[in-house]
C-alpha cells in the first residue's frame, strides 16, 4: 500500500465493490436494496479502521469478515431499526446472458431464500466466496463445528430444492 490512506482506501474499495456487491446479494438471497445497505456499512466501518484494516495479513478475507458481520448484525435489529421506503424502488433488470444458467441462478437464490440467515450465510460463504471452514467461523462470530454443522443442515435443506435444476443440466440423469 502506499502513503496516502484516503487513496489507498479508494482504491482497494473500487477494486473490491463488485465482488462485495455480489457476496452481499447472495447473503441477503436476492434482496439487492439490503445488500446494498449491507456493501454501504461495509464500507464505511472499514474506512473508519482503515489504519487497522490494512496491516491484516488477508485484508480481503478481512473485508469479507466485516461483510458477514454485518450481514449477521441486521437481521439481529428489530424492525423498528431498518428503514422503510413509502413506496418500492424499481429492481434493476438482470444481465442478459445464457437462460440455462438464469435458471440455474433463480433455482439457487429461490433455494437461499428459504434458508435461515445463519445457513444462508454458511453456503454463501463457504461455496460462494470460496471461505475455509476457519475463515467461515472467524467471519460469523462461531465455532468451525457450528459451520460444519449448519453447512450440512444447509445442504440438505437446498438440496430437494435444487435438484430438478442439477436434473436438467445433466441431461435428465440422476
Amino acid at each position: 500500500m502506499g502513503t496516502d490512506p484516503d487513496g489507498d482506501y479508494v482504491e482497494y474499495v473500487s477494486a473490491r465493490l463488485p465482488s462485495l456487491q455480489h457476496s452481499a446479494y447472495l447473503l441477503c438471497g436476492g434482496d439487492r436494496h439490503t445488500a446494498d445497505d449491507i456493501v454501504q456499512a461495509t464500507i464505511e466501518a472499514l474506512y473508519v479502521h482503515w489504519n487497522r484494516a490494512r496491516r491484516a495479513d488477508n485484508l480481503d478475507a478481512y473485508v469479507q469478515r466485516m461483510l458477514a458481520r454485518k450481514f449477521v448484525d441486521s437481521k439481529r435489529r428489530g424492525w423498528a431499526a431498518r428503514v422503510r421506503l413509502m413506496w418500492p424502488a424499481p429492481e434493476p433488470a438482470p444481465p442478459p446472458d445464457d437462460p440455462d444458467r438464469a435458471d440455474d441462478r433463480d433455482a439457487v437464490l429461490h433455494a437461499l431464500r428459504r434458508l435461515p440467515p445463519g445457513q444462508r450465510a454458511v453456503l454463501v460463504l463457504r461455496y460462494l466466496c470460496d471461505q475455509s471452514i476457519e475463515d467461515t467461523a472467524r467471519a460469523l462470530g462461531c465455532s468451525t463445528g457450528t459451520v460444519k454443522s449448519q453447512t450440512a443442515r444447509a445442504l440438505a435443506a437446498v438440496r430437494p430444492l435444487l435438484e430438478p435444476a442439477l436434473t436438467r443440466d445433466l441431461g435428465g440423469k440422476s
